[in-house]
């Protein structure tokens, strides 16, 4: 990773324009090929970024990266305070807590609870990105992709749009739908999935696991 502290000016060109006029900034070109530009405030969202794949070059002065849909972000590097290099090694991923390994686990054999027609595809299903929970076909055909978590938020909702972007590429998977399931999902979370597209489940682990007197009722 190559960390970069300028006072720069940067512009997007692409189905939207957009400036950031001059200011310090942090810019960060990753091993994966993507570019972010932060500032020191706004927790761990850039102001402006690029995901790969993207073409990168990387001048004394300006910094372009240039993705296959001709969207174009230019950093213009007004003064270059810090510039280092840190390789940061394989990274192991997120681990699942308890809760949500258990209910991905538990969803795989039960995804009747979400939708009577959807069969699995496989679980732990690989991007560049990280593995998706559970990617499932629904009774259309269509790719669905399952981002599980016990508590669902903003950033479950973002985490689940990135891996819908990447399986996108996929001829044979576009377009999926997404699905954020979660045994509590906050409002906040409901309005951001809701205007990107994401449904959203809640689901109790106890009736999953078929812990409850009603679920028993149809044992055989």
């Amino acid at each position: 990773m190559r960390l970069i502290i300028a006072r720069c000016r940067v512009g997007y060109d692409g189905r939207l324009g957009a400036r950031l006029d001059e200011a310090v900034r942090l810019v960060m070109l990753k091993a994966d090929g993507s570019v972010a530009v932060h500032a020191d405030s706004g927790a761990y969202k850039p102001l402006n970024w690029m995901a790969p794949p993207c073409h990168l070059r990387v001048g004394r002065d300006e910094i372009v990266a240039t993705n296959p849909r001709g969207e174009a972000l230019r950093i213009e590097l007004l003064e270059v305070l810090d510039d280092r290099e840190v390789t940061l090694g394989e990274d192991p991923g997120v681990a699942k807590d308890g809760v949500e390994a258990e209910l991905q686990e538990l969803l795989a054999r039960r995804l009747d609870a979400l939708h009577p027609d959807l069969r699995l595809v496989r679980r732990e299903y690989p991007t560049d990105i990280g593995p998706v929970d559970l990617l499932c076909r629904d009774g259309d055909g269509r790719a669905v992709v399952i981002e599980v978590k016990r508590v669902g938020e903003i950033s479950g909702v973002e985490q689940l749009l990135r891996y819908q972007e990447r399986l996108d590429r996929d001829t044979r998977l576009a377009p999926t739908r997404g699905m954020l399931v979660a045994t509590r999902i906050k409002p906040q979370a409901r309005v951001f999935a809701a205007g990107r597209g994401v449904e959203c489940r809640e689901v109790d682990p106890t009736e999953l696991r078929g812990d409850d007197d009603t679920l028993r009722l149809f044992e055989v």
